[in-house]
């Protein structure tokens, strides 16, 4: 019988900075060709508006292959339920059998997409950041900076939000916010850019952005969902994508070589720069973008991981 556990179990036993250590590996893996993983299966709703993706994988050297089924809906939060849900399933590539039902709620795919920001950040943000610009006012926007902890020192950020209530009611511990009118102001003096909104029309202009600046574009995972400027993608010295096949066909990037202002040769996947540092920022003054779409071989290494932690818990 499969074991189930669930999101207070998981959220009881894995850390941010292991999370972190985990995405580093299962992006290096993808980009190495160790993870066999399909085109994400997605529905897309319109009343209420809303998306279902399927992402499923394994790794080639594993026993076992990860089914992942989350979904957002972004009116949730008027009935006072979370924007987003989901299962985790692991089975066995052996027998076909299932193993673990992760009942988390979505929890593991909110915290592999915070793990991946930071992941972004480490390798590419300048080392000095003396402002956090933040987009967006929903859970993935205060996992940001639970997990930026982990790799940068800065606490002052800069908020923007549609809702002003909920941009109002922002707040992360040991973080100083202050909200803004636009996302202009908000990006305005930020070294680091984070964008979390299911918009599905730019926010942030090419004029917006001042040079020696980091975007970590999160909320254009499908759906016709945008945030940047595809001009802005021309200013970029780096162009960073969890995966090229799955960032051409949808998110900011692939606005971006729709409309010509970049060729797919023009971006390089998160893993190969953690592995080959002159791929990465070159100079402080660089401008540079990290599109992440959320590919499977994350939701395979969190489920491992929080797997591992389950099982075998940490001796006080």
């Amino acid at each position: 019988m499969a074991s189930i556990y669930t999101r207070a179990q998981i959220l009881a036993v894995i850390r941010p900075s292991e999370v972190i250590a985990a995405m580093e590996q299962a992006f290096v893996a993808y980009s190495r060709g160790e993870a066999v993983v399909p085109p994400v299966g997605q529905l897309d709703f319109e009343n209420p508006p809303g998306d279902c993706h399927i992402k499923y994988g394994y790794l080639k050297s594993g026993k076992t292959f990860t089914v992942k089924i989350a979904t957002g809906f972004w009116e949730n939060p008027k009935l006072g339920l979370p924007s987003s849900n989901g299962v985790v399933l692991v089975f066995s590539s052996q027998t076909g059998e299932l193993l673990t039902i992760f009942q988390d709620e979505g929890l593991l795919t909110d915290l592999r997409t915070a793990a991946a920001g930071a992941v972004a950040a480490k390798y590419l943000a300048p080392k000095q950041i003396d402002c956090i610009a933040i987009i967006g006012a929903g859970l993935q926007a205060r996992l940001q900076l639970e997990y930026l902890r982990e790799v940068t020192a800065c606490r002052r950020v800069k908020l923007w939000a549609r809702s002003a209530q909920k941009a109002r009611d922002f707040d992360v511990a040991g973080f100083e916010i202050e909200v803004c009118a636009s996302p202009a102001q908000a990006v305005a003096g930020a070294q680091l850019v984070v964008t979390t909104t299911a918009s599905h029309e730019w926010l942030i202009g090419a004029e917006d952005i001042a040079p020696a600046t980091h975007i970590t574009a999160l909320g254009a995972d499908g759906g016709g969902k945008q945030e940047l400027d595809p001009k802005l993608f021309t200013l970029a010295k780096v162009r960073a994508v969890d995966s090229v096949a799955q960032c051409s066909l949808y998110g900011d990037s692939a606005a971006a070589l729709r409309q010509g202002w970049i060729a797919r040769e023009d971006l390089v996947e998160l893993g190969q720069l953690i592995e080959h540092e002159e791929l990465g920022r070159q100079s402080e003054s660089d401008t540079t973008i990290a599109d992440l779409t959320g590919v499977a071989v994350q939701d395979i290494a969190i489920a491992e991981l929080a797997l591992e932690r389950l099982r075998h818990p940490r001796e006080v």
